[in-house]
């Protein structure tokens, strides 16, 4: 008995030193944390922004204390809204001497590293230097970097302009094999989002709008290119069918891609230079977004940043992509309804598209807001199919000359596994029911039958007639002419400028302007929406056994996960999709 309670008295005392450790490290790590995220920056003089275009680039960056201070990779992504916040102090601080881009491979939409570009452009008024190095340019790093007054590259680094491409993969056979036959039903010419899963290649409707809508990406960003390296679109593009990322790097110079070949010594030997300091100060895009000033203005324009798949309720898989929830959103408009401080509101669209169903109610939410103060919509790499749905109530639209737009269609997938579950794997089944309609839906051993493929078309085509209505609404427009221009068709900013889908072409920063404008102030600060994670979701997230096993999969797959991913929970999602492509797969 007594060595029972020796036992028992040492597994107290263990637990409670295992739980005084815990206590203890529980509260150096939030005073750790505290000390990270508190404080401004200082800038001294000679500062020198440092952007490095490597690596994920997002929409906004998501305050990750906790992965910072852990080293997780999660801390390194980017925020696009930080970047610009830190041009933007650069050239009005006096103490900001230039800017220093570090190119690299970086992952991210065009329409993102052309607000990065336009930012930049906007900058060099400033009379501040910007140089850019890289031992490698990704096409994408090379556009922004080439904005700068001088492009270095190592002598034995690269510069990789090849144009572009839209290199979609098909899973059709793969699923035959499986005994897997997808059902589909869709309204719209060009709504190819269901192609992956019906067809081996694409369709010559789909390869039409693909083909117009790359060319005039490409065509954007040759012109951009041309004007600041002063190089012809021609040479441009004879560069890019010469496969210059192979080339010399001597080459890139003989050819006006780059301004010289140094080594990084000779790089920060050059910025010393030009900052007219000793010591060289970088500060990353970060750090310098913290020493801006925000406004104590009372009135204020709220930027609500909505990118990712549209969905009814999370998936909860937290590392796949950032996710627009329906009711999430929809209590968030109303808040910002009913704040009287906030005079009018940016919504900033990021997206493919999803549930048509969350789209429709989220656009009623749009029009609630817009009752009360103006909304300005701001388009990103895309605001595509269920993302259009969501912009096209809004009061003004301004999307990037290479957003992707439009899309406006709708489908239904349902995939039929007879041919896995009954003739692979020899199941059966049978039912007993008390109407024709009684297991709709729900009969995993069978397709559907002609009455249940009528009535799914119809419902995915009474879907689609809403959908047009609402863009006839909101832009002004007979229901005839958005059909005409709709079919499921995807289209540039600047081509649905043309088609009058959006009112402008131009910057986030032109959208918050404008929607100042409507609301007619012009002392006002800018607040960002939704709130960042708190630091216990911040936990959750980041020791989430589907986010870790979820992140594996993205790295393992590449540019096989989106639509690997689709595959699979597609009997999971809502049965009517406003989604464009789901992956263009362009590079």
């Amino acid at each position: 008995m007594k060595q029972f309670f020796q036992q028992v008295a040492a597994v107290i005392v263990g637990t409670m030193i295992v739980s005084f450790v815990s206590t203890l490290f529980m509260f150096v790590m939030f005073i750790a944390l505290l000390a990270i995220g508190s404080g401004k920056t200082v800038i001294t003089d000679g500062t020198v922004l440092h952007i490095r275009l490597n690596g994920v680039i997002n929409e906004q960056v998501e305050d990750n204390s906790f992965a910072q201070f852990l080293g997780l990779p999660e801390a390194d992504v980017q925020g696009l809204d930080q970047i610009l916040a830190s041009i933007r102090e650069a050239k009005d601080n006096p103490k900001v001497s230039g800017i220093y881009i570090e190119g690299g491979l970086v992952v991210t939409d065009l329409a993102t590293l052309q607000e990065i570009r336009q930012a930049l452009v906007d900058f060099k008024s400033s009379k501040k230097f910007i140089v850019a190095y890289g031992d490698t340019y990704s096409q994408g790093a090379y556009y922004v970097a080439s904005v700068a007054d001088k492009v270095y590259v190592n002598p034995s680094g690269m510069i990789d302009w090849h144009g572009m491409a839209s290199q979609p993969i098909f899973y059709k056979e793969t699923l035959e094999k499986l005994g897997v036959r997808m059902q589909v039903f869709r309204v719209g010419k060009y709504k190819s989002a269901v192609e992956p899963f019906t067809e081996t290649s694409m369709s010559p409707a789909n390869r039409e709008q693909v083909q117009a809508f790359i060319d005039d990406m490409w065509g954007t960003v040759c012109a951009d290119v041309s004007a600041s390296r002063k190089v012809s679109v021609d040479s441009l593009n004879a560069y890019a069918d010469s496969y210059a990322a192979m080339m010399d790097a001597k080459d890139y110079v003989k050819m006006k891609l780059a301004d010289g070949t140094l080594y990084i010594d000779q790089v920060r030997d050059e910025l010393r230079k030009l900052s007219k300091q000793d010591q060289l100060t970088l500060m990353s895009a970060a750090d310098m977004s913290y020493a801006v000033e925000e406004s104590s203005a009372e009135s204020r324009v709220a930027v609500y940043y909505a990118y990712g798949s549209i969905v009814d309720v999370p998936t909860g898989d937290f590392a796949s992509e950032h996710e627009i929830v329906g009711d999430k959103v929809i209590a968030d408009l109303d808040k910002m309804a009913n704040d009287e401080n906030v005079k009018a509101v940016v919504l900033r669209i990021n997206s493919g598209g999803g549930s048509a169903y969350a789209s429709e109610q989220m656009w009623r939410a749009v029009q609630q807001l817009k009752a009360k103060k103006p909304v300005v919509v701001s388009m990103g790499g895309m605001a595509a199919s269920g993302g259009y749905y969501l912009a096209c109530g809004a009061d003004y639209i301004v999307a990037e000359p290479t957003t992707l737009t439009g899309s406006i269609g709708i489908f239904g997938i349902v995939p039929d596994a007879s041919g896995l579950l009954t003739e692979k794997l020899g199941l059966h089944f049978d039912v007993v029911k008390t109407n024709a309609a009684s297991d709709f839906g729900t009969a995993v051993g069978r397709p559907f039958t002609p009455e249940e493929s009528a009535a799914m078309q119809a419902y995915v085509e009474r879907g689609y007639g809403l959908f047009l209505r609402r863009v006839g609404d909101g832009r002004k427009m007979q229901v005839a002419d958005v059909d005409s221009i709709a079919q499921g068709r995807v289209w540039t900013g600047q081509q649905a400028l043309e088609l009058k889908l959006v009112d402008a072409v131009g910057s986030l920063q032109d959208a918050v302007a404008y929607a100042a404008k409507l609301a007619k102030i012009t002392d006002y600060g800018v607040d960002k929406y939704p709130a960042p994670l708190t630091f216990w979701e911040q936990m959750q997230n980041t020791y989430s056994g589907e986010d870790y096993l979820e992140g594996r999969l993205r790295t393992a797959l590449g540019m096989y996960y989106g639509t690997l991913r689709f595959a699979t929970q597609v009997g999971d999602r809502p049965s009517l999709q406003a989604r464009m492509l789901y992956d263009p797969n362009i590079r």
